[in-house]
C-alpha cells in the first residue's frame, strides 16, 4: 500500500523542521546514509528524494555557469562600507542562482560557497580578494548582510544556503595544507572567531567550510571548535562542508593517519558532515570506517541531519510551497541586476588622494590619455561569474567624452622572438618558428609583465600565447587565448638568461619552449634559446602619448590569475614587473597624471602618493568597472547626478613588506599586526577614503561617562559639510582602553555610519555601545572579561584621523593575581619567544614546543602568598636529557626556582625554595622540541 504524500512527514511544510528532518532520516537505509555524506549527493529514488549538490560559487557573481551578473570582487564590495548595498547584491546573485537551478538542477545546487570571511591579516595574502576586512567587526557586519541577500527574507525557506568559508585561521597559501597558524587563545577569541559568528548566530548563513590548514598543529577539519563552539552559535543545524580534497589530506599530505577510512571517520567526528572529494573515495572509506567501528550509524545520523535540514529549509521536499519556485532565467542580466552592477562599481572606488585635480570636467577636461595594461579590459578572477559584457575605462570615458578626446596606450614592449631556425612566428595553428628575412606581423609579440618574473605574450594577430593543455606532456604553443585563465593558468612564462640569450620557461609546466624539427613550438625539457627584438618599448612610447594629452588617467594594478592568487601568495608589495617605470615616466611626461590602481590587494605606493596630484583605487569591479571609475573621476554619473568618492579602505596599506611580520605568524597581538595593533606610520590607514568635500566633526557627547558591565552608552557626534559639493562622509567610532593587564589595541572599530549632506547642513550620528563590547579574552580564567579601566571613545573618519575623542569609565573587574595552585597552562601564558603551539590528544588540547634552546615562556602576576613547597611539569614530548627552568621575574639573572627534567612518565616534580609576593614566572627550555602542556604548585 502507498503511503499518502499527507501523511509523509518530510513532505508536510506545516511540521517542525526537526520532526520533517528526522521522518526522512529514518527512512534511509545506512547505505542511502553514507551516500549523502558528499558533494554530489545521490537521488533516493523509492522515496523520490531527488539529487543533491554542494558547492556553487557565488562570490561576487555565480561563478562557472554561464553568464551571470559579475559584481566587484568582494574586497572591492567591501569598501563601499555600506551593509546594504551588500544585502542587495546577495540578493541579485542569490536570484540568479535560483534562476539557473530552475534551468538545470541536476548541475546548479543551491548550496552556495560564500562568502568569504577570512580576515585580512596579511596583504600578501594570494586570496585577499575573496575577503572583506582586517578587521573582525566589519567582516561580520558585512558578511552578514551578504549572506541575508543569498538567503532570503522568508522566515522559513531558503533562496540559497550560504556557506561561510574558510574555518578557521587561512590566510596563507604557501603550504597551505601543510602550515600551522599559530592561534593563541585572545587572537582566537578576540580575532578570529569574531569574524565568522555573526552571520551564523543572525541565521544568515547555515552553513561553514573548513579550512586546508592547521590550527596550533591540528588541522582544521578535526578541530573541537566545530561542534563545541561553532554549532553553539545557532540554535538551527549548522552544515559543515570540507574543503575540496581536505579530509583526502588527512591521510595524504598530513599523513596523520595510516589510511582514508581513518581519516575520513576523524572528520566526522569532529563535525564535518560532507566531504568534497571523489565520491566513490569517499563512501567506500566510510563504509570501512564503519566496518572497523571508528564511526557509528549514529555518527553517521548526526552528519545526515545537518544536511537534511539544510535540503528541508530549501524547499525540496514540498515545492509547491517554495516562495522562489517561480523565479525564471529572466533575472539573469536583468535591467535591475545591470544598474546595481554600475552602483557597486562605483560604491566600491577608494578616493586615496586628491590635491584638488579631481573631480574632472567632462567639459573643460580637454584630451585624456589611458595609460597601462589595465586601461582598456577587465579581469575576472578565479571565482568571478561570466559578465555578459564589460565596460572598461577606456570605453567609459570614450563614452563621457567622446572617442576622439580619448588616446590610449598600454605602456607595454612589443617583440620579436629569434633562433638559430628564425623567427617565432603565430597563426590560426600551433605556434611555429619560419625563416624569415623581414619581420612580419605574425612574429609581433606584446609583453605584459605581472610581476616576479612573470610575463604573458599576446599575438599582434591572433591571441595569447599558452599551451594546449592536450596530448602529452609536450604541448604545443597556441595563440587563441583570450588571456590567463583557469585554475591551472596555461599563459604565463619566464625569460631565462642562457647562452647570449633566453630561454622562455612555461610557468605552469615548468618547461622551456623548444622548437622541433618540424618547427613547432613545444614544451619539454630541453630549452630552444631566443633572442628578444625590442621593436617598441612600451615605457617610452607610453610616456610620448602622455606628454600630448591635457590629463593621464594611468591604468595600473595585477592580473587576477598571475603572480599572486589562489595557490599562490606574494612575495613584496611592488607594484608588478615594470609598472613602476610606466609610472615614473608617464608623470615625468605629464605631471597631471591621475593613477586609478585596479587590483585584488594593497600595493606599497608610496612614490605615487607623494609625487602624483591624485590617486585612486578599486577591487576588480566586474562588468561595470569602468563605469564606476569614470562616475568617481567626473564626479557625476551619465545623467549628470552628483557622484562622491564613498569607498573607504578596508585593510591597511603599508610603505613596505617590511611593515609586515612573517606571512606565517597569525598572532597579530605579539607581532603588533593589523591596524589594531600597528605601531608605525602607514601608507594609509585603514578606514581611509577621501571626499569631494570637506566634513567637520563637532561636540562628540556621551550620555553618561560611566557605566557598569552590563550597562551601554550613546555616543553622539555631530558631522557638518563645509566644503561646497554635496557628499558622503563614512563616520568610523573606535575605541582605545587606555590601561589594562595585558596589551590592548591600539584602536578597534566599534561602528560606523554612512552620511549624506549637502553643502552647510549638519547631522547628528548616533552609536550605541555596549560595554560587552568591550570584553576582552582573560587567559587567566579561560573567559570573557570586562576590566575596570578607562576607554577612550573617538569618532573620526579613518583608523588615523581621530576628529573627536571623550573617556569613558567602566567599573568592569579587576583580574585577580593567578594562583600559582592553579594549573598554568603553557597556551594561557602572557608572552613567548621561539615556541609553537601544538595539539595534544589530552587537555587541554595544546601544548607548547620549544624551537631551539633559546625558548621561553612567562606568565605575570603569580601571587605566592599562599605557601607552595613543589611544582610538576607535564610533558608531552621531550629529547633525551631535556630540561626546562623556572625562573622569577627575568628570564636570564631571576632566581631559579626549580630545574625539571623530562623522563620517561613525561611527569617531573622537583622541590622549590619557599617564596613569597607577586612574581612574574619564566619557563626557559634548554633544547628544541620540548613539548610541555602545563606546570602546576602544590
Amino acid at each position: 500500500m502507498t503511503e499518502s504524500p499527507s501523511r509523509i512527514v518530510f513532505r508536510d511544510p506545516q511540521q517542525k523542521l526537526a520532526a520533517r528532518v528526522s521522518d526522512l532520516l529514518g527512512r534511509l537505509d545506512l547505505a542511502e546514509k553514507i551516500a549523502l555524506l558528499h558533494q554530489h549527493q545521490a537521488a533516493v529514488p523509492r522515496l523520490g528524494v531527488g539529487s543533491f549538490r554542494t558547492g556553487t560559487e557565488a562570490l561576487h557573481g555565480v561563478a562557472w555557469l554561464g553568464t551571470a551578473s559579475a559584481f566587484p570582487q568582494a574586497v572591492g564590495l567591501a569598501s563601499s562600507w555600506d551593509p546594504d548595498l551588500l544585502r542587495r547584491v546577495g540578493t541579485a546573485v542569490g536570484t540568479e542562482v535560483r534562476a539557473m537551478h530552475h534551468r538545470d538542477p541536476e548541475n546548479v545546487g543551491l548550496n552556495v560557497w560564500a562568502p568569504v570571511v577570512n580576515l585580512l591579516r596579511d596583504p600578501r595574502w594570494g586570496r585577499n580578494e575573496e575577503g572583506y576586512a582586517e578587521d573582525p567587526w566589519l567582516t561580520g557586519v558585512l558578511s552578514t548582510a551578504y549572506s541575508e541577500g543569498l538567503r532570503g527574507d522568508d522566515p522559513r525557506r531558503l533562496r540559497t544556503a550560504p556557506t561561510l568559508k574558510h574555518f578557521l585561521g587561512y590566510n596563507n597559501e604557501t603550504d597551505r595544507c601543510l602550515t600551522s597558524s599559530n592561534m593563541p587563545p585572545r587572537v582566537l577569541h578576540e580575532y578570529e572567531l569574531p569574524a565568522f559568528r555573526p552571520a551564523i548566530a543572525a541565521g544568515a548563513a547555515v552553513a561553514v567550510m573548513a579550512s586546508y590548514n592547521l590550527i596550533n598543529g591540528r588541522p582544521t577539519h578535526l578541530s573541537p571548535l566545530i561542534n563545541e563552539v561553532l554549532r553553539g552559535w545557532s540554535e538551527d543545524d549548522v552544515m559543515v562542508v570540507g574543503d575540496a580534497f581536505a579530509v583526502q589530506n588527512l591521510a595524504g599530505d598530513q599523513a596523520l593517519f595510516e589510511d582514508h577510512p581513518a581519516g575520513f571517520a576523524a572528520a566526522l567526528r569532529a563535525g564535518i558532515d560532507c566531504v568534497t572529494e571523489p565520491g566513490p573515495l569517499s563512501e567506500a572509506s566510510f563504509t570501512t570506517a564503519l566496518e572497523r567501528g571508528s564511526i557509528t550509524e549514529s555518527d553517521v545520523d548526526a552528519a545526515v541531519r545537518h544536511i537534511l535540514s539544510v535540503r528541508v529549509r530549501l524547499g525540496e521536499f514540498n515545492p509547491d510551497e517554495d516562495p522562489y519556485r517561480s523565479i525564471g532565467v529572466e533575472v539573469i542580466d536583468c535591467p535591475e541586476h545591470r544598474a546595481l552592477a554600475r552602483e557597486a562599481a562605483r560604491a566600491s572606488v577608494v578616493l586615496l588622494g586628491n590635491d584638488g585635480i579631481l573631480p574632472l570636467d567632462p567639459a573643460g577636461v580637454g584630451r585624456v590619455a589611458v595609460i597601462g595594461p589595465l586601461g582598456d579590459t577587465t579581469f575576472d578572477d578565479w571565482y568571478s561569474g561570466t559578465p555578459p559584457y564589460r565596460r572598461t575605462l577606456r570605453a567609459a570615458l570614450a563614452e563621457r567624452l567622446g572617442t576622439d578626446a580619448v588616446i590610449f596606450h598600454e605602456g607595454v614592449d612589443r617583440i620579436a622572438l629569434r633562433c638559430s631556425a628564425g623567427l617565432l612566428v603565430a597563426g590560426a595553428g600551433p605556434l611555429a618558428v619560419r625563416a624569415a628575412d623581414d619581420i612580419p606581423d605574425a612574429a609581433l609579440f606584446d609583453v605584459f609583465d605581472w610581476g616576479e618574473e612573470t610575463i604573458s605574450l599576446r599575438s599582434v594577430i591572433s591571441g595569447f600565447v599558452g599551451a594546449d593543455g592536450l596530448g602529452s606532456e609536450e604541448h604545443l604553443l597556441v595563440s587563441d587565448r583570450p588571456g590567463p585563465n583557469g585554475w591551472e593558468v596555461r599563459e604565463t612564462f619566464r625569460l631565462e638568461p642562457r647562452d647570449g640569450g633566453v630561454a622562455i620557461r612555461h610557468v605552469q609546466s615548468r618547461r622551456y619552449l623548444f622548437v622541433g624539427v618540424d618547427g613547432l613550438v613545444r614544451t619539454a625539457d630541453e630549452a630552444t634559446v631566443f633572442t628578444v627584438d625590442l621593436l617598441v618599448d612600451g615605457v617610452a612610447e607610453a610616456a610620448a602619448v602622455a606628454a600630448e594629452a591635457d590629463v593621464v588617467v594611468l591604468s595600473l594594478g595585477n592580473h587576477p590569475l598571475v603572480a599572486g592568487r589562489e595557490t599562490e601568495d606574494r612575495r613584496d608589495l611592488n607594484l608588478p614587473g615594470t609598472q613602476d617605470a610606466l609610472l615614473h615616466a608617464v608623470h615625468a611626461a605629464n605631471p597631471r597624471t591621475i593613477l586609478a590602481l585596479t587590483s585584488s590587494y594593497p600595493y606599497a605606493v608610496g612614490w605615487a602618493a607623494d609625487h602624483l596630484p591624485a590617486l585612486l583605487w578599486s577591487a576588480h569591479g566586474g562588468q561595470e568597472h569602468g563605469t564606476g571609475l569614470a562616475d568617481v573621476l567626473f564626479g557625476s554619473d551619465r545623467t549628470g547626478a552628483p557622484v562622491d568618492p564613498t569607498g573607504r579602505l578596508t585593510q591597511t596599506w603599508y610603505h613596505d613588506a617590511g611593515d609586515l611580520p612573517d606571512l606565517l605568524d597569525y598572532d597579530i597581538i605579539a607581532s603588533d599586526a593589523t591596524y589594531l595593533y600597528f605601531r608605525g606610520a602607514p601608507l594609509f590607514p585603514f578606514g581611509h577614503g577621501l571626499s569631494y568635500t570637506r566634513f567637520a566633526y563637532e561636540d562628540l557627547r556621551l550620555t553618561a561617562d560611566t557605566i557598569d558591565p552590563d550597562g551601554e552608552v550613546t555616543v553622539r557626534v555631530d558631522v557638518v559639510n563645509v566644503g561646497d559639493r554635496p557628499g558622503t562622509e563614512v563616520v568610523q567610532l573606535y575605541t582605545r582602553q587606555r590601561s589594562s593587564r595585558v596589551k590592548q589595541p591600539l584602536r578597534r572599530l566599534r561602528g560606523h555610519r554612512q552620511v549624506r549632506l549637502k553643502p552647510g547642513r549638519r547631522t547628528t550620528v548616533e552609536f550605541t555601545l555596549p560595554a560587552a563590547e568591550l570584553a576582552f579574552w582573560d587567559v587567566t580564567r579561560s573567559r570573557w572579561v570586562i576590566e575596570d579601566a578607562t576607554h577612550t571613545i573617538a569618532a573620526g573618519s579613518s583608523s588615523a584621523d581621530w576628529r573627536r575623542t571623550a573617556s569613558l569609565r567602566v567599573r568592569g573587574e579587576r583580574i585577580p593575581a593567578r594562583s600559582p595552585r592553579s594549573v598554568l597552562r603553557m597556551i594561557d601564558n602572557d608572552g613567548y619567544a621561539q615556541t609553537t603551539p601544538v595539539a595534544i590528544p589530552t587537555t587541554p588540547g595544546e601544548a607548547l614546543r620549544s624551537d631551539d634552546d633559546s625558548a621561553w615562556v612567562v606568565f605575570d602576576g603569580l601571587d605566592f602568598s599562599h605557601p607552595v613547597t613543589t611544582v610538576t611539569a607535564d610533558f608531552a614530548a621531550a629529547g633525551a636529557g631535556a630540561t626546562v627552568t623556572l625562573r622569577l621575574d627575568d628570564p636570564l639573572s631571576g632566581p631559579i626556582l626549580a630545574t625539571l627534567a623530562a623522563d620517561s612518565s613525561r611527569e617531573a616534580t622537583a622541590p622549590i625554595p619557599p617564596v613569597t609576593g607577586p612574581h612574574a614566572l619564566f619557563v626557559l627550555f634548554d633544547q628544541p622540541g620540548i613539548t610541555l602542556t602545563s606546570v602546576t604548585f602544590a
